[in-house]
């Protein structure tokens, strides 16, 4: 005959909810990318919405995105600040077409929080490079 003295159960009891603790826990850090990433998002209208779509960018390789190489270039030389990417000169039609882009991830160690509404597709591209360019 076995006998548990409450010592015995309370430590099998503490022991058991750490490893349902633990569990859910190594598996979110497993999910969680490591390195440089953006999960970037590009929406119809002046707010995100359900409507969006989005990739993961990811740079160390570069891979998950339609340009990968080239907007984690650009990240890469504005520090991971997408409001520093450098704007291309280009023509865009006058026409009132908004979009949101909104990406947020983590670069060189740094959490990464973007949003920003421009006039449409073309002003965007110009203003951000690669980095939002899903559909191409």
């Amino acid at each position: 005959m076995t006998y548990l003295t409450r010592a015995t159960a309370a430590a099998g009891a503490v022991l058991a909810a750490g490893l349902l603790v633990a569990g859910p826990a190594q598996a979110a850090s497993r999910a969680t990318p490591s390195g440089d990433w953006l999960y970037l998002t590009v929406t119809r209208g002046e707010s995100p919405s359900i409507d969006s779509h989005g990739t993961l960018l990811r740079c160390d390789p570069p891979r998950g995105h339609p340009h990968a190489a080239d907007a984690c270039a650009g990240l890469a030389a504005a520090g991971g600040d997408i409001a520093r990417i450098p704007q291309k000169d280009v023509f865009c039609p006058m026409i009132y077409a908004p979009v949101t882009a909104r990406a947020h991830g983590e670069w060189n160690g740094r959490p990464v929080e973007f949003q920003e509404t421009y006039a449409g597709k073309c002003v965007m591209n110009a203003r951000t490079g690669s980095v939002f360019a899903l559909d191409d």
